[in-house]
């Protein structure tokens, strides 16, 4: 019984022992095994010079910032009309409040303080709205007409949703403007035309209106 305990010591000492040596013997170098190639990656200021070139040489870049140009010039002159506007169907009205709450003090350039953090401020108590502000569909001829009637430059300023303002400039001979990605709009909570806002107080009233249909 003892010769086999001492030769089963054995055997688990010289596994331990030859162990480092197998793990050594696994770790070889099996040398290449196929074919390989360098990495090579073109420099893409390159590739587009490169097709720069190509197009200058062919007269397509030219063709290409003729078409850029007139892309820009046609967004300029007729802007992406605001999303969501309709004609208005029925005559409504609503107040805004125009007051917010300041977030942080504001102090003029020489640190004097001009509003306190969390203190409520109204523009109108101070400035007041000088202009109504008159949203129409520039593309409807009735709209238009309904907003010249809200007065001259100094009295109303008219905001298009849709529409050239430019063309019609040359038409009326006055100022007009657009509601760009309709920020205004929104920000009133108006979504149909003709529209009006004007200063009542120390709110702001905001008006849809229902024009007539004209009889066809």
């Amino acid at each position: 019984m003892r010769y086999r305990l001492a030769i089963v010591s054995c055997i688990a000492v010289g596994a331990a022992v030859s162990a480092p040596s197998m793990l050594t013997a696994q770790a070889q170098d099996h040398g290449q095994m196929g074919q390989t190639w360098p990495v090579i990656e073109p420099d893409l200021l390159s590739v587009i010079k490169a097709r720069l070139d190509h197009a200058r040489e062919t007269g397509k870049l030219e063709e290409m910032n003729q078409q850029f140009a007139a892309k820009v010039k046609d967004r300029v002159m007729r802007p992406v009309p605001v999303s969501g506007m309709s004609r208005a169907e029925q005559t409504r009205s609503w107040e805004f409040d125009p007051a917010i709450v300041v977030e942080n003090d504001i102090r003029d350039h020489q640190g004097n303080l001009i509003a306190a953090r969390g203190q409520r401020v109204n523009p109108l108590a101070t400035s007041g709205l000088s202009k109504k502000l008159v949203f129409v569909d520039g593309d409807n001829p009735a709209e238009i007409e309904w907003a010249l009637r809200h007065g001259s430059d100094e009295r109303a300023k008219i905001i298009f949703v849709d529409g050239s303002p430019f063309e019609s400039m040359k038409t009326h001979q006055r100022r007009f403007y657009f509601d760009q990605e309709g920020k205004l709009t929104s920000h009133f909570g108006i979504r149909h035309t003709p529209a009006l806002v004007e200063a009542k107080g120390d709110v702001l009233v905001v008006t849809e209106t229902a024009l007539p249909r004209r009889q066809s």
